[in-house]
C-alpha cells in the first residue's frame, strides 16, 4: 500500500491536469486552424510593433511641416508622398497606429468594465435593479452607436481623451445586454442553485461561478469591439471632432486628403486602407475566438 501511494497520487495529478491541457490544445487547434485567422493575428502583431517602435521606424517627424515638399507624389524620399503641409504620409500613418490602438484598447476597456458590471447586477439581482438598468440600456441602444459617440464627443469636446470616453460610452449597451443574458442563463444551472442552497454569499457566487462562466463571450465581444472603436474614432476624426490636429489620426488624414483625391489619391486611400486592415484583423481574430471558445464545439473539432 505504501509503494502504491506515490503512484496513485501521480496518476491523480495527471488526470487533474489533463483536462486543462487538452482544452488548451483544442483551443489552439480551432483558433489557429484557419489561415484567415492567422492572417488577422499577423496584421495585429505588425501594427502593435509599428506603434511601439514608431519613433525608430519613421523616416520623418510626423508633425513638423515642410512647405518645400508640399503635396508631393510617392517617391523614394517619401514612399507615400506628403500632405499639404509637407509632412510625410507614411510617418503619420505609423504614428497614427498609436492613436488607433490606444482608442481601441481604452475605449473598449471602459465599455467592458461598465457594461459587464451593469449587466451582472441586472441579471443576478433582477427586480427593480434589472428594470432600471435595462431601460437605460434600451434608451442607449435606440440610438446608433456612432450617433451616440458623435453626440457625446460633441458634448465633451474634441481631444483623444474625450474621444475614448465617448466611444466607450457608445459601446456599453452591447456588453450590458450580453452579460445580462449570460447571467440569467447561468443563474438557472444546477451548480449555482446548489451553491445558493449551501448558503454561499452573493459576492462569492458571482466571483467564483457566474463571472468565470460568462466571460468567454465577453472576450469575443471585446475583440470585435476593438475594430468598432477604431472605426468610430476614425469617423469622429474625419468629421473634425475627434483627435485634434496636428496629432496624426487616420480619420483626420482621410479628411485632409479628400480634397486632393483627384490629383493625389494616396493621401486619402493610404490611411483609409490602414483603418480597413486593422478593423478587418480584429474581426478575423474575433471570429476565431468565437469558434474556439464556443462550448458547442467542444469535442467536435
Amino acid at each position: 500500500m505504501t509503494e502504491k501511494g506515490p503512484i496513485s497520487a501521480t496518476n491523480e495529478l495527471k488526470s487533474a491536469l489533463m483536462p486543462k491541457s487538452s482544452e488548451w490544445r483544442r483551443f489552439c487547434r480551432v483558433f489557429f486552424g484557419r489561415s484567415i485567422v492567422i492572417l488577422g493575428v499577423i496584421i495585429i502583431f505588425a501594427i502593435i510593433v509599428i506603434a511601439i517602435f514608431a519613433p525608430l521606424l519613421t523616416p520623418y517627424d510626423p508633425i513638423l511641416p515642410d512647405a518645400s515638399v508640399s503635396l508631393q507624389s510617392p517617391s523614394r524620399a517619401h514612399l507615400l508622398g506628403t500632405d499639404l503641409l509637407g509632412r510625410d504620409v507614411l510617418s503619420r500613418i505609423m504614428f497614427g497606429s498609436r492613436v488607433a490602438l490606444m482608442v481601441g484598447v481604452i475605449a473598449t476597456s471602459i465599455a467592458a468594465v461598465f457594461g459587464v458590471v451593469m449587466g451582472l447586477a441586472a441579471g443576478y439581482f433582477g427586480g427593480w435593479v434589472n428594470t432600471v438598468i435595462m431601460r437605460i440600456t434600451d434608451a442607449l441602444m435606440s440610438v446608433p452607436s456612432i450617433m451616440l459617440a458623435l453626440a457625446v464627443a460633441a458634448l465633451l469636446g474634441g481631444g483623444l481623451v474625450n474621444v475614448m470616453i465617448s466611444v466607450g460610452i457608445s459601446l456599453i449597451p452591447t456588453y450590458c445586454r450580453l452579460m445580462c443574458s449570460e447571467v440569467l442563463s447561468i443563474k438557472e444551472t444546477d451548480y449555482v442553485t446548489a451553491t445558493i442552497a449551501m448558503g454561499a454569499k452573493d459576492f462569492r457566487i458571482i466571483l467564483k461561478h457566474v463571472l468565470p462562466n460568462s466571460f468567454p463571450p465577453i472576450i469575443v465581444l471585446i475583440t470585435l469591439n476593438m475594430g468598432i472603436a477604431i472605426m468610430a474614432e476614425a469617423s469622429l476624426s474625419f468629421l473634425g471632432i475627434g483627435v485634434s490636429p496636428p496629432a496624426p489620426a487616420w480619420g483626420g488624414m482621410v479628411s485632409d486628403g479628400y480634397r486632393y483625391i483627384n490629383n493625389n489619391p494616396v493621401l486619402t486611400f493610404a490611411p483609409g486602407i490602414a483603418v480597413m486592415l486593422i478593423v478587418l484583423a480584429f474581426n478575423l481574430v474575433g471570429d476565431g475566438l468565437r469558434d474556439a471558445l464556443d462550448p458547442r464545439l467542444r469535442g467536435v473539432l
